[in-house]
């Protein structure tokens, strides 16, 4: 299973930016889609989830301001981020997770996309 991530990228404070993430490969239904992210120094932190019911989690901090939602057709994730706020900035990965015929509630990572906040 891969993860291909776009989007992120620099924006002011109040604007909105989008990111995509497709999923390559095959996880049985009932797996989960989402967003975590992270800053230098700190820990990794979940933002929002997916999944293929259309269930979702959020954050705190992001709820009310994040939409998520999923295309199951082509297992494509997106993640609309409006009302940025400065401490929204950090890399975002794209992040999965499910069985299939080789691994059981495995977890995947996508490479990261910067997501920048300026004041």
């Amino acid at each position: 299973v891969q993860l291909v991530e776009s989007g992120g990228g620099q924006v002011q404070a109040g604007g909105s930016l989008t990111l995509s993430c497709t999923m390559i490969g095959t996880l049985f239904s009932g797996n989960a889609l989402g967003w975590y992210r992270q800053v230098a120094g700190k820990q990794r932190e979940p933002v929002a989830h997916i999944y293929t019911t259309g269930k979702t989690n959020y954050a705190e901090t992001v709820k009310g301001r994040f939409t998520i939602s999923r295309h199951n057709a082509n297992n494509t994730v997106f993640l609309q981020m409006d009302s940025l706020q400065p401490e929204d900035t950090a890399v975002y990965y794209c992040h999965a997770r499910g069985s299939n015929w080789n691994v059981v509630n495995g977890d995947y990572w996508g490479k990261g996309t910067q997501v920048t906040v300026s004041s």
